[in-house]
C-alpha cells in the first residue's frame, strides 16, 4: 500500500469515526407535517392557555414532523441548542421538531441525561444563585410560586437527571413568553410554547429509556 493510499483509508476512517459520533441530522426538504393551527387557546386543568399569535413566530419554529436521521432510539429526545430545535425521535427516520428557547450565554448545559419525572403545572422554585441576583424572587425561595399561566415553568415540566440519578437541576418546560422561542434568553432551562409542551409531554413515559441528548 502506498503513503497516499494509506493517507486515504486513514481519513476515511477519522470520516467514519466522526459520522458515528453523529447524535442525529435533519435531512433536507420539506416537512411532511406541519402543525400551525394547532396553537390557538387551550382549556386545561382548569386553565385557559392564551392562543398564540404563530404568524409572529418565525414558521420553522413551528412544530412539525421531519425527515431526521439517527442512531437513537424511538422516544429519545434531542436538543440541538445552536439551532434553537428540539427532536422527539419517532420510528421510519422522522422527528417531531420543536422550536424552542435556551440558555444565555453563560447559562448552558449539555450532557446526556433522562426524563426521570413530569409534572402538569409544576411549582417553580428558584435556585438560590437566582434569588441572589433578583432579589424580589425571595418570596418564592422557600415554597416556590405555585402553577398557574404566569409560572415560567409553564403548563408542564420534564425533569432531567444524569445517568447517576442525580438531579440536574435542568428542565424541559412550557412557558408563557412565546417570544422568546427561537433565542437564548433563560437561565439555563430549554423552553417551549406552552402548547408544544403539552404535545411533548404525552409522548415521553418517564423513566431511564427516556433518553435526552443536548448538543451545544
Amino acid at each position: 500500500m502506498t503513503l497516499r493510499s494509506v493517507v486515504t483509508a486513514l481519513g476515511l476512517v477519522a470520516a467514519l469515526a466522526l459520522a458515528g459520533c453523529t447524535t442525529g441530522s435533519e435531512e433536507a426538504g420539506p416537512a411532511t407535517q406541519i402543525f400551525t393551527s394547532e396553537y390557538g387557546a387551550v382549556t386545561d386543568a382548569g386553565y385557559t392557555i392564551p392562543a398564540i399569535p404563530i404568524s409572529q413566530i418565525d414558521k420553522r419554529y413551528h412544530r412539525q414532523i421531519v425527515r431526521y436521521n439517527s442512531g437513537e432510539k424511538p422516544g429519545t429526545i434531542i436538543v440541538d441548542t445552536p439551532k434553537r430545535f428540539l427532536y422527539y425521535v419517532l420510528p421510519g427516520g422522522k422527528a417531531v421538531r420543536y422550536g424552542i428557547g435556551v440558555g444565555r450565554e453563560g447559562f448552558a448545559w449539555e450532557g446526556d441525561a433522562y426524563i426521570a419525572w413530569k409534572q402538569p403545572w409544576p411549582k417553580w422554585t428558584p435556585p438560590k444563585e437566582m434569588v441572589e441576583r433578583q432579589p424580589k424572587l425571595k418570596k418564592y425561595a422557600e415554597d416556590g410560586q405555585p402553577g398557574g399561566l404566569t409560572n415560567p415553568l409553564g403548563a408542564r415540566a420534564l425533569y432531567l437527571f444524569n445517568e447517576d440519578g442525580q438531579d440536574t437541576l435542568f428542565r424541559l418546560h412550557g412557558t408563557p413568553e412565546w417570544k422568546s422561542i427561537g433565542t437564548a434568553a433563560s437561565s439555563g432551562c430549554i423552553r417551549l410554547m406552552n402548547q408544544d409542551i403539552i404535545d411533548l409531554y404525552e409522548r415521553v413515559r418517564p423513566g431511564r429509556s427516556a433518553k435526552v441528548i443536548v448538543k451545544q
